[in-house]
């Protein structure tokens, strides 16, 4: 693996277009509706909805290097 960091793990959250003033309120936008995407489902199909979220994400980053330092990331401390 590469030694370049290539993952940004400082808050990135934000809207094409659109000038945010604070800062954390798009991230806490997409946990709110992270939140919402959970509600009313059991364990075993939140799993389903996180598998096929990180599915999905990682297809639109594509970049295998960045992907391998998120799971790195993920994993460090647990």
């Amino acid at each position: 693996m590469s030694t370049t960091t290539h993952l940004k793990t400082e808050s990135n959250f934000h809207r094409p277009g659109q000038q945010v003033f604070r800062a954390y309120r798009t991230g806490d936008d997409f946990y709110e509706a992270l939140i919402d995407t959970h509600l009313d489902l059991s364990d075993e199909q939140s799993d389903k909805v996180n598998a096929r979220l990180i599915l999905l994400l990682a297809n639109h980053i594509g970049d295998i290097d960045v992907l391998r330092e998120a799971l790195d990331a993920a994993r460090k401390d647990v």
